[in-house]
């Protein structure tokens, strides 16, 4: 039996008062099906973006447009942020790749604004900050 088997026997001789073979089996059983419903490709969807936001230049750039709760062109995002065009670009690309940010061109110009999904992590991350 590994040590991560003996571990959870302790703990729930701890919670039951005894503990079986077979409630340890059950256990296990649950816990599969809870690995199991957790889902691998939603995991590794949600990590993509919280490392997008893992960055000062990409998180500013996410609230900046947050915020602004409008396009803003990359030119006024430049300003916002002190990184090279290629750097801006960059970071840009990562948040479109995230599903924080979307953008579109227009004429010369291309524009971006935060998504959905950006305005509820800020908001949450805002609330978690000030409570």
């Amino acid at each position: 039996m590994s040590q991560g088997t003996d571990r959870l026997r302790r703990y729930l001789a701890d919670e039951l008062g005894e503990c079986r073979t077979e409630d340890v089996e059950e256990r296990l059983d649950e816990l599969g099906t809870l690995e199991a419903s957790l889902g691998t490709a939603q995991a590794r969807a949600e990590l993509d973006v919280l490392s997008a936001l893992a960055n000062e230049t990409r998180y500013t750039l996410v609230r900046a447009l947050v915020a602004a709760a409008e396009e803003l062109c990359v030119c006024e995002l430049h300003a916002v942020v002190d990184v090279s065009e290629s750097g801006l670009s960059h970071a840009l690309s990562t948040l479109v790749d995230a599903g924080l940010v979307d953008g579109r061109k227009e004429g010369r110009w291309k524009k971006y604004r935060a998504t959905n999904r950006a305005v509820a992590l800020v908001t949450v991350l805002e609330g978690c900050v000030n409570e």
